[in-house]
């Protein structure tokens, strides 16, 4: 039975589109769900982001049944920053059959050329705080929250399909010491004496009100800003992004450092794992899925921290702010009794970032992917 590709242009089938990896990784014990009211956002026309980005999202049938899906996307500001032309692929997943992911893929292409673009790379998102890079290794480690889980054969699909790797990035299991070593200390302590730094822990309230939602996203814009493809963050996008994320932060568990000034130099937003918690509810926040998110967010922690965002101001490398962030947030976490820190996806080439962890005993844990054809 042949292939059949489908805009997704009504509620029912967005909800499908939403809904298929739960579908396709159905037992699966290292897959977690994303929350649906989230994923619902992101890929509404009412998400800031399609001020700057086009996109279309496709469903793949056979035998009248959902086998697959992706979105197409144009990001205009991260072409015009990077010097290409370049459609995105995100958001894919299909089953264990080539035409249906060749067809896929072939519909992202054809998106693609008809807007002028040049080359065709995944996964990505709208923007670097979206789910990016395909899994090739560590497929049997449980998936981090903002992250993808993808099964092994995709790999093997693209790379028949002559994607070949652009960039990967890896990703870590950093175990949380029993108490703080007295070297991280004595290094914050000749930090805040030497450069004048002191920690500053902030309300949600500050965050919204306070001007710290632009203090910390202009130092993201600024730390991350020569990293693979990134996309400065519109004052628009960043409100979005408070909206969906901050109500689940622990702020206890966010940690600034400022200057003298008051100015913000350097961050680690970090947050009790929620992963068991949604394999639970399936990503549904109602009709009881919000209590098992809370429980594991505040009263019955799971083993894992996220370390979910680390950013330095670059006038400010190698001053030893993170032994400051460390000697803050680790009793915090020993506190709390987490066994282990799961870093985000960090760059295979970011050596600095991956340093920063040396003083801890450490693993890498998966490994994710960007491929990239000529279209």
């Amino acid at each position: 039975m042949a292939v059949t590709i489908k805009e997704v242009l009504d509620k029912k089938s967005l909800k499908e589109f939403i809904e298929f990896p739960n579908r396709l990784y159905k037992g699966n014990t290292a897959y977690v769900p994303k929350i649906y009211i989230d994923e619902k956002a992101t890929l509404s026309d009412s998400n800031p982001v399609m001020d700057f980005c086009e996109r279309a999202l496709y469903l793949a049938y056979k035998d009248g049944e959902v086998v697959g899906r992706v979105a197409a996307i144009i990001n205009r500001i991260a072409n015009e920053r990077w010097n290409h032309k370049e459609v995105r692929f995100g958001w894919i997943d299909f089953i264990d059959d080539k035409e249906v992911s060749r067809a896929l893929v072939e519909k992202v292409a054809e998106f693609g050329k008809a807007r002028g673009m040049e080359k065709i790379a995944g996964p990505l998102g709208f923007i670097d705080f979206d789910p990016e890079g395909m899994l090739v290794d560590g497929y049997d480690e449980l998936c981090t929250l903002f992250l993808l889980y993808n099964y092994p054969y995709y790999k093997d699909h693209f790379e028949a399909m002559g994607f070949t790797k652009e960039v990967d990035w890896i990703e870590l299991k950093i175990f949380i010491p029993e108490q703080l070593p007295a070297k991280i200390s004595r290094v914050a302590d000749i930090c805040r004496e030497r450069y004048g730094m002191h920690i500053r822990k902030i309300s949600k309230k500050e965050v919204r009100n306070g001007g710290y939602a632009k203090k910390i996203f202009d130092l993201v814009n600024e730390a991350y800003g020569d990293l693979y493809n990134y996309t400065p963050l519109p004052d628009k996008t960043v409100g979005q992004l408070l909206n969906n994320y901050l109500g689940f932060l622990d702020l206890k568990y966010v940690t600034l450092i400022e200057d003298q000034n008051g100015d913000v130099a350097a961050l680690a937003v970090t947050m009790p794992s929620i992963t068991k918690a949604l394999q639970k509810c399936g990503g549904k926040l109602f009709p009881f899925g919000w209590y098992h998110i809370l429980k594991s967010m505040y009263f019955k922690h799971e083993e894992a921290i996220e370390l979910l965002l680390v950013a330095v101001k670059p006038e400010h490398k190698n001053k030893g702010l993170m032994a400051m962030i460390f000697d803050d947030l680790i009793p915090r976490y020993i506190k709390g009794g987490f066994k282990y820190g799961e870093s985000n996806a960090e760059l295979e080439s970011n050596l600095a970032m991956q340093t920063q962890w040396g003083m801890f005993e450490n693993k890498q844990t998966k490994r994710r992917r960007i491929y990239v054809r000529d279209l």
